[in-house]
């Protein structure tokens, strides 16, 4: 449980995204710890339509909801049918999970309509509801600027994290505007843990590298992978600050990391201790120009604003996660 105090029972809870990554992460823990309040789901769902890339455009998947009890509604942000479906409820939280995530999308039209402009319109739904909101923003805000990562300092270098960046200054102008409402944005750093399977090409390097071992293949990673740093955040954690975000000291924009950055050697290496493997590393070479080197996010703010200390460190974090990768790794989809 977390220390803002904040009692979910008999509340009426949005979560766009919900059968995503984060957005069912969250649906459960509200669910396992205020069995009373009432939650609801709107997620497209997967269709089997992909991007120019390959990659799908909805990683909403059914599996990561089953032993849900909320409320499911099927609709696209983007269709205003689908979101008047919601004028049925009064929601007390919305939590805004819904978008396009994939940073190698580069329909700018497509991108831009499916996370700003939806924004105006749920915006719009806390304001009529009188709801507290809390967004997903991205660390790709940042594009590739030095460590640490600071909130007001950013340079988006694909359209994902431009809009992102867009939704950000929506949200500040909103909160300027309405000066009653509860608005925070998150930016997530690198996230991994239970349910993220379903994000295919775009999970974290913790279950494509834990796949790679069980399989008996060497863990594949670019040269010079030990200076390839990176905040990983325990999905545990980014639902932590979810929830303390619902009652901020102050509005604005937060990152979300641990703030201690590690190698994706670390993670081959601590992966292959806990699978009890001792395979050798295969080095490629890294195919990506202006590639980050380096993140770290600094969450000073988000620990005086939120109240947020990440609490799980990588180690403890994937040897929680081992069995599910085991049990992933064992299915077919």
């Amino acid at each position: 449980m977390t220390d803002n105090n904040i009692d979910f029972n008999s509340k009426t809870i949005l979560i766009t995204g919900g059968a995503g990554f984060i957005g069912s992460n969250l649906a459960f823990y509200l669910q396992e710890n205020y069995p009373n309040s009432h939650i609801i789901i709107f997620d497209c769902f997967r269709s089997g339509a992909k991007f120019a890339n390959g990659n799908l455009k909805s990683f909403g998947h059914y599996k990561n909801l089953i032993g849900f009890n909320g409320e499911i509604i099927c609709g696209n942000i983007n269709n205003k049918a689908d979101l008047a479906l919601l004028e049925n409820y009064k929601f007390d939280y919305i939590f805004h999970q819904a978008a396009i995530s994939d940073t190698r999308v580069y329909d700018q039209e497509e991108v831009l309509k499916t996370n700003v402009n939806s924004f105006y319109d749920l915006l719009q739904i806390a304001k009529k509801d009188q709801a507290a909101m809390v967004y997903a923003s991205s660390a790709a805000t940042y594009g590739s600027l030095p460590s640490p990562q600071t909130v007001g300092q950013e340079s988006p270098e694909n359209p994902y994290g431009f809009s992102k960046y867009m939704m950000d200054k929506i949200a500040k102008r909103f909160a300027e505007n309405n000066p009653k409402l509860s608005i925070v944005g998150l930016r997530f750093f690198n996230v991994y843990g239970s349910k993220e399977y379903y994000k295919g090409k775009t999970a974290s390097m913790v279950i494509q590298l834990g796949h790679q071992i069980l399989s008996g293949k060497s863990p594949k990673l670019f040269t010079g992978s030990d200076k390839i740093l990176r905040d990983f955040v325990n999905i545990k954690d980014v639902v932590q600050a979810n929830i303390l975000a619902c009652a901020p000291k102050q509005n604005g924009t937060y990152n979300v990391g641990s703030g201690s950055p590690r190698s994706f050697q670390d993670i081959a290496d601590i992966l292959q201790k806990e699978l009890g493997t001792n395979l050798p590393i295969q080095s490629i070479p890294n195919p990506y120009s202006g590639y980050q080197m380096h993140t770290q996010a600094d969450i000073s703010q988000s620990k005086i604003q939120l109240g947020f200390e990440p609490k799980i460190t990588l180690e403890a974090g994937i040897k929680a996660y081992i069995s599910e990768i085991k049990q992933l790794f064992s299915q077919v989809e």
